[in-house]
């Protein structure tokens, strides 16, 4: 991976011709406090006019204005979006996942320790943006996403997908309803869970489940820039790491792609 002054670019994706992408770090915007400073979190409680100018910053890293960044209003589900216009913040649908094929159309995703995978057929001319949490990731949210891009053209076996910042195994830790839910989906994911010191409790590898899961698609290729959001206050929001603080919110880190 290659670190820029305000995101963070993945070699999979860096150089491809006629696209460009970021996982933005908190570096570089103007709130204040515990969102300080790149908070994109539409609906975090911070200040709207900061939260709109920051947004417009990552718009303008990746070449496009504010009017062009389209992020939905996301609900931990499976539910994938095809943008072919953006649309007003009021009006955003609620999905975890865009895709689009419209050149100069910056699509992104909001994240603060779930996983962000960004996709895209450099050939075929389709990128997308993904939200992955344990729900979305178990509900199908990578899966659909691969779909509703072959569905605009994109082969699977020429996409490239890209994992960034996501709280890691060693910092997400488990219950025992969470550990019970996830085998009962199939013993195989046993795999992803790690005893944790209290009894019954697991630590959970939402990364290598994610990489897992996109593996076993038959993509191009698959990179998990392995930086985990809760361990690395200085570039990345969390939101576990906010609760375990008794904070009282937590800001949002924009992972986005577009079509040059």
């Amino acid at each position: 991976m290659v670190s820029e002054k305000s995101g963070i670019q993945a070699e999979a994706l860096l150089g491809v011709e006629n696209i460009d992408h970021a996982f933005f770090t908190r570096e570089g915007g103007v709130s204040g406090g515990i969102y300080a400073s790149r908070n994109i979190g539409q609906g975090s409680d911070d200040d709207k006019s900061a939260v709109k100018e920051n947004r417009a910053r990552c718009a303008r890293d990746l070449g496009v204005g504010i009017a062009n960044l389209a992020t939905p209003y996301q609900i931990h589900s499976s539910n994938v979006v095809t943008v072919e216009d953006v649309w007003e913040d009021g009006n955003r649908p609620k999905a975890d996942a865009l895709v689009t094929d419209r050149p100069g159309v910056l699509i992104g995703i909001a994240t603060a320790d779930c996983g962000p995978v960004l996709f895209a057929d450099d050939k075929a001319r389709v990128v997308g943006a993904a939200h992955a949490g344990w729900r979305g990731a178990t509900g199908g949210v990578l899966e659909n996403t691969i779909g509703a891009m072959e569905a605009l053209g994109a082969e699977r076996g020429a996409i490239r997908a890209v994992l960034g910042p996501t709280i890691g195994q060693q910092s997400y830790e488990v219950g025992p309803e969470f550990v019970d839910r996830l085998k009962g989906l199939t013993e195989e994911n046993a795999q992803y869970l790690k005893p944790s010191d209290r009894d019954g409790h697991a630590m959970f590898d939402l990364p290598g489940y994610i990489t897992d899961r996109l593996m076993q698609c038959g993509l191009k290729t698959v990179e998990n820039l392995a930086l985990c959001t809760y361990q690395d206050e200085t570039r990345f929001y969390s939101y576990r790491r906010a609760t375990h603080r008794s904070e009282a919110d937590y800001g949002r880190l924009l992972s986005a792609i577009v079509l040059k």
